[in-house]
């Protein structure tokens, strides 16, 4: 009994096994008449350009659906081939409709690379890695322009600080504290549904800020927060977070939250122009307004809301304790 004859199992390349394998990895083709400009391409790249198929396609047919910021550069590129030694690769946009995709043109160059006045290529659709690379620089942009912001924001804490105590242990903290708020409130930052941009909701904002306070009491929920369902841009955020710290720190020391039971209200109202938010403390030592015209860290407070947020601040100092109504510009919170 004969033993079986083994299957070949190497690879057949005749030329339809060549044009599936092109068609699976995406590949388009085109020839190139250098002599009358005469292009020719496969059905791929007739779908790849979104232009109807024809036996007659000219250079200058496809440069018309080339984006008019690449035409120029494109038209010299191809141009060049001829004098490139080797492969070649030019990437470029094209549109189609209303739509941008990414090519990526491949060939051979130099006269090497003609066959009887023909030059050969693939066209590739890039546009997926291309649009990644886009967002890649955006997001290290963005990181870059966030880092210097928090630098600057930083700096300016640390000499604000530095003029406010008289100690090193003292400004350690008070700066820690400041630099805290500024984490939590970053941390908050997110993209928010319905496409309403990067923000943190108002209300997990100024729970998350006052979160450390709330077990500090001689009961639980001594803290309650009620305002309105409104997004909080990161910039509004910052400034924000940087205000209810102060808020909270002089609160911490004088207010009600140094009592057991002392009790923090923070509600608020919204509309169109403006957005109020309210802080009344209650069930703490009798308060009285300061001499002059307070502290840095209430310069800073009062600077942070007028200049950037576009509102105001104002203290009752009733002897129930105080209250402290904040008005901000709406549309400044949001963007």
């Amino acid at each position: 009994m004969s033993s079986p004859v083994p299957k070949d199992t190497s690879l057949e390349w005749d030329a339809g096994s060549l044009r599936r394998a092109v068609r699976a990895a995406g590949v388009a083709l085109w020839s190139w008449n250098v002599d009358d400009d005469g292009f020719a391409m496969d059905e791929q790249a007739f779908t790849m350009w979104g232009v109807p198929q024809s036996d007659e396609v000219k250079f200058e047919d496809l440069s018309a659906h080339i984006h008019p910021a690449d035409r120029d550069r494109v038209r010299a590129a191809f141009t060049a081939t001829r004098g490139i030694v080797g492969p070649y690769e030019i990437d470029f946009r094209i549109l189609v409709g209303d739509e941008i995709r990414w090519i990526s043109a491949r060939g051979l160059g130099d006269d090497s690379g003609l066959h009887n006045g023909v030059m050969y290529g693939v066209f590739l659709d890039v546009t997926g890695r291309k649009q990644a690379e886009e967002g890649h620089e955006l997001l290290a942009g963005e990181m870059s322009h966030r880092v210097k912001n928090l630098l600057a924001i930083a700096m300016g804490l640390t000499h604000i600080t530095s003029r406010s105590t008289t100690t090193a242990a003292e400004m350690a903290s008070d700066l820690t504290g400041r630099l805290a708020a500024l984490g939590r409130a970053h941390d908050l930052v997110r993209p928010l549904p319905g496409h309403q941009g990067a923000a943190a909701l108002l209300g997990d904002l100024l729970s998350i800020l006052l979160s450390p306070y709330e077990d500090m009491g001689a009961f639980s929920g001594r803290i309650r927060v009620a305002v309105p369902r409104m997004g909080v841009s990161e910039g509004a955020a910052t400034t924000l977070s940087l205000i209810i710290h102060e808020l909270a720190t002089n609160s911490l020391k004088y207010g009600a939250l140094s009592a057991d039971t002392g009790t923090l209200d923070v509600s608020g109202t919204s509309d169109d122009d403006e957005t109020t938010i309210i802080w009344t403390e209650r069930g703490g030592p009798s308060v009285e307004p300061p001499n002059g015209a307070g502290g840095y860290g209430s310069k800073l407070v009062i600077r942070s809301i007028s200049s950037q947020l576009g509102g105001s601040i104002s203290y009752d100092w009733s002897t129930e304790g105080v209250i402290v109504t904040l008005k901000m510009g709406t549309t400044k919170l949001a963007k």
